[in-house]
C-alpha cells in the first residue's frame, strides 16, 4: 500500500490520506487512534480480498458500527457511512507500462447491517478509469463503468447484492467482469450515462484491464500479519503443538522447536539472526531450545544465555531473565521467519525493552523494510526513532529517505489530524508541522532539565 484515504472512521472525521512507505512508524500521543489506523489497514486488505472484513478479530476490537463511525456528539448525529480506500504501486509484470505514474486504488463504504458495519459500494479506480457499485436499500446493486469516452451503468437484481457480500470471486466475475465480455448478445448490457456515446471495445479492454490489475496484482495474497501490543507470558517448561500464527506470539515458542527438530538448516539460520539482534540489543549472546525428551513430541525449552568478561554465562530458562527478552522474541521471530509476509502491523514493539534494545529494533527495522516486505509501526519510542533516520542518513540497510513514513496523530478538538513527514538524506525531518516539532522539543528540555 502506497496511501491510505480514510472518513468519518472513528476519531477521523475529515477525509483525509497518510503515506505508506516500506517503514512507516506511527507516532502521536495516546488516543489518537494510531491502532484504529493499524486495524483499518487489515479491514481493508480484508475488504479487497474476501468481502466483508470483520472489526473484531484479534488483536483489535473496534466494536460495533456506533463505535466505529465517527461521532462528534450532541446534535450533530452519527454519519450514516464510513469510507477508507488505499492505493497500491503496480506490479512488477505491469511496472515497465507503468510511465504515467498513476497507481491503482480501491475504497469502500461502510453501512450498518444490524450493528455490524457492511460494505456498500466498492470502487476501483486508475487515473480516468473507474468501477463503483453500491448497494441501494432494497439490495439491488448499480455499478458504474467510466473511461475518458464517457460512463455507463449496469442494474443488478436484488439477490445479487446479498452473494457478492460473501464472494469476492462472484463479484469480481459475476457482476463486474461479465458486463464486459466482448460480445454482441452484450452490447446493450451497459447503458450509456447521460449524453455518453455507446460503449466500445476499447472502452471494455481499459476497464479489464484495471479488473486485471485488482485481480492478480493488487496486493499479496497473504494477510497482513498484526502483533499484539502486549505479547504471551513465558513459559517455564512447553509442550508441543502444531504451531500457527498469533498475535500474542504463543506458538512462536513451538515455531523455534519445530525448526530445531525437523529443519536444522532453517534453524541454523533462524539461531544466527536471533543471536544477532540479541547481540545488538544487549538481550543475549545465544539462544537454544533444550529438549526435555529425545523427540520433538516431548516437553521442551528456551534458553537464553549472555556473555561477560570474556566468558560464557550460564544458560538461563526464558523465565528467567528480563521480561523484555520474551517480549521482543515472538516480533524478531516472526519479523525473520523464511515464510515472509508481505506486510506487518506492529504495536509498541519496545514494550519493557530499554533505550539500546529500542535502538536495534530501529536497525533491525531499517533491514527489513524493502520492496517485498512492509513494515507498519507504532511506536512511543524516540530511541527507535531516532536510530531508524541515523541509519537512513548513514546508509546502514536499504532504506532511502522516500522508504520511511513517519506519521504524526494529532489531536484537534474532537478530531485527530494525520500528518505525513517524510526524511530527507541527512536523516532531518520534512513536512512537519509545528506541534510535531514542539511536542519533541518539550520532551528533550524535559530530559535535559531545562
Amino acid at each position: 500500500m502506497n496511501l491510505v484515504t480514510l472518513e468519518n472512521f472513528r476519531c477521523f472525521r475529515e477525509r483525509q490520506q497518510a503515506r505508506l512507505a516500506p517503514l512507516t512508524l506511527l507516532v502521536g500521543e495516546n488516543s489518537t487512534g494510531k491502532t484504529s489506523f493499524l486495524a483499518l489497514i487489515r479491514a481493508l486488505w480484508d475488504a479487497a480480498h474476501q468481502g466483508a472484513p470483520d472489526f473484531k478479530e484479534a488483536p483489535y476490537d473496534l466494536g460495533s458500527f456506533d463505535e466505529i463511525a465517527h461521532y462528534r456528539g450532541g446534535r450533530t448525529g452519527r454519519p450514516h457511512e464510513f469510507t477508507a480506500g488505499f492505493e497500491v504501486a503496480a506490479s512488477r509484470r505491469r511496472k515497465a507500462v507503468e510511465s504515467n505514474g498513476s497507481f491503482p486504488r480501491f475504497e469502500v463504504t461502510f453501512g450498518r447491517k444490524g450493528t455490524a458495519p457492511a460494505p456498500i459500494r466498492w470502487l476501483f479506480g486508475r487515473e480516468n478509469v473507474e468501477i463503483t457499485s453500491r448497494v441501494a436499500a432494497d439490495g439491488s446493486l448499480e455499478t458504474r463503468y467510466r473511461t475518458p469516452r464517457g460512463e455507463w451503468s449496469r442494474q443488478a437484481p436484488a439477490e445479487l447484492g446479498a452473494r457478492l457480500l460473501a464472494n469476492r470471486s462472484f463479484f469480481l466475475s459475476d457482476v463486474l467482469y461479465f458486463p464486459l465480455i466482448k460480445s454482441s448478445d452484450l452490447s446493450d448490457d451497459l447503458k450509456p450515462v447521460g449524453s455518453s456515446p455507446k460503449v466500445t471495445d476499447d472502452d471494455r479492454g481499459r476497464l479489464e484491464l484495471l479488473l486485471f490489475d485488482f485481480r492478480f496484482s493488487f496486493l499479496p495474497g497473504e494477510k497482513p500479519f498484526a502483533s499484539a501490543p502486549v505479547r504471551s507470558k513465558p513459559r517455564r517448561t512447553y509442550d508441543p503443538s502444531r504451531p500457527s500464527r498469533d498475535p500474542e506470539g504463543e506458538t512462536i515458542p513451538m515455531y523455534l522447536s519445530m525448526a530445531f527438530f525437523e529443519d536444522k538448516k532453517s534453524w541454523g539460520g533462524m539461531k544466527k539472526a536471533l543471536e544477532k539482534f540479541g547481540q545488538a540489543a544487549g538481550l543475549f549472546d545465544e539462544i537454544a531450545v533444550k529438549p526435555l525428551g529425545k523427540r520433538g513430541s516431548e516437553p521442551f525449552q528456551m534458553h537464553v544465555r549472555k556473555f561477560g568478561g570474556g566468558a560464557k554465562g550460564p544458560m538461563r530458562n526464558l523465565i528467567d531473565v528480563g521480561y523484555g527478552v520474551s517480549q521482543v522474541l515472538p516480533v524478531i521471530t516472526e519479523l525473520l521467519r523464511d515464510d515472509e509476509t508481505p506486510m506487518f502491523l506492529l504495536q509498541q514493539p519496545e514494550v519493557h525493552l530499554h533505550p539500546s534494545a529500542q535502538a536495534a529494533l530501529g536497525s533491525l527495522f531499517c533491514q527489513i523494510a524493502g520492496n517485498r516486505r512492509q513494515l507498519v509501526v507504532e511506536t512511543h519510542s524516540d530511541h527507535l526513532l531516532d536510530r531508524v533516520r541515523m541509519d537512513v542518513r548513514d546508509g546502514n540497510g536499504k532504506l532511502k529517505p522516500d522508504d520511511v513514513s513517519i506519521l504524526f496523530f494529532e489531536r484537534g478538538n474532537l478530531d485527530v489530524r494525520i500528518h505525513s513527514i517524510r526524511l530527507d538524506e541527512e536523516g532531518n525531518v520534512r513536512d512537519a508541522p509545528r506541534s510535531y516539532r514542539r511536542f519533541f522539543m518539550e520532551e528533550t528540555k524535559r530530559s535535559l532539565g531545562l
